[in-house]
């Protein structure tokens, strides 16, 4: 039998819950060519929506084409670049002999280097000399743009994993190269989310970073619970199985609306019910991931300076004022300095997160984990 849940990778269709409003929001700034960031913590769905609202905005408007640029394991400026020219040229094309072409055509300094595999349209191959790319590196990024104007057509390029150019050589001069070109683009807009939330911020709302007011910042939320409970009973139904409203509920509170977590844990619930499934199930389920994820949390902590872990230990204890000096005594934390080093760190670490000056964790089962297992607060 199937499995009726999705988990780390992308859902599609009947697999994708809610965020009705985000993908119609989404599919507008497409269809009118845009530039919108998304930024979220991780696992909470960027990914998902983002191919949603493209699939959507393809079908209503048959001039729009897609390029999805994946920059995960992308470490420099001559990486992205192969891998950006590479995803615009197929994404531009319907036939693979229609992307060789674009890659002789649009290039007029530069000099690709083309193989094709046993699958073309899939394993069409583009490189370049670096040396060129250097010297020419406005061909590349204004290559969807001149596609776009040469074909009478109009371009989206969503790029993941977008907060890895700051790790780049020159992070700064290479973002002020990508501003200086794109927002000359008329005929093309770009999307760009990745998980690192607190890069990504740094990134987008900082008023001294080339991309400051880029496009429309978008920020996504949780699913509500009213939205969750319907999907994972029909999600349940589909198999023959049932689950009550109250054990749907249990699911969401201990994944804390967690997109990732709500579909794991469900998927764990369905796997241990035979018929129905009930809050015990659901209870017992979600010890079996915590346990199953507990020697990579014993790892994680293990990363931590001592410093960090007393910080940890005092959020996990629900204490408001951590700076105050009977606060830090108790948990033996140095110095309001070293608290505050230890927040900064952590929210880089993309452990904690900080909204209107209250902290909270970005991991649901992590802070379950210390909190049960580890602290035993």
């Amino acid at each position: 039998m199937e499995a009726p849940f999705i988990f780390g990778k992308i859902a599609t269709d009947k697999n994708f819950t809610d965020r009705e409003q985000e993908t119609a929001h989404l599919v507008n700034n497409f269809e009118s060519l845009i530039n919108t960031i998304i930024i979220s913590p991780r696992r909470w769905g960027k990914s998902s929506l983002v191919h949603k609202a493209a699939t959507i905005a393809q079908y209503e408007d048959k001039q729009l084409k897609i390029c999805t640029v994946d920059l995960f394991n992308v470490k420099t400026e001559e990486q992205f670049y192969t891998v950006f020219a590479r995803s615009v040229i197929r994404g531009t094309a319907s036939r693979w002999n229609e992307a060789v072409e674009n890659a002789k055509k649009f290039f007029s300094r530069l000099v690709p280097k083309i193989s094709i595999g046993a699958d073309p349209m899939n394993e069409v191959s583009i490189d370049f000399d670096w040396e060129e790319m250097k010297r020419n590196p406005d061909e590349i990024l204004d290559l969807p743009e001149r596609i776009a104007q040469s074909k009478g057509i109009k371009v989206m390029v969503c790029i993941d994993e977008f907060q890895n150019i700051a790790e780049f050589d020159d992070p700064l001069f290479f973002q002020r190269k990508l501003r200086a070109h794109w927002q000359k683009h008329q005929k093309v807009s770009y999307c760009l989310y990745g998980s690192k939330r607190h890069m990504m911020l740094e990134v987008f709302t900082d008023s001294s970073m080339p991309f400051y007011k880029f496009g429309d910042l978008f920020f996504l939320n949780k699913i509500d619970t009213d939205h969750f409970v319907p999907f994972i009973i029909e999600r349940f139904s589909s198999t023959g199985k049932t689950i009550s409203e109250g054990a749907c509920k249990k699911i969401i509170a201990l994944a804390d609306n967690h997109p990732y977590y709500v579909q794991q844990l469900s998927q764990l619930s369905w796997l241990r019910s035979s018929s129905q499934c009930t809050e015990e199930i659901v209870i017992k389920a979600h010890e079996s991931l915590v346990e199953q994820l507990s020697l990579l949390f014993s790892n994680l902590i293990e990363t931590f300076t001592f410093q960090q872990v007393c910080y940890l230990h005092a959020v996990i204890a629900g204490e408001k004022a951590i700076t105050s000096s009977e606060t830090m005594h108790r948990y033996h934390i140095s110095s309001a300095t070293a608290a505050s080093r230890s927040l900064k760190t952590l929210i880089k670490k993309d452990i904690l997160d900080s909204k209107a000056g209250i902290v909270s964790f970005q991991d649901p089962i992590f802070e379950y984990w210390l909190r049960h297992h580890y602290y035993q607060v």
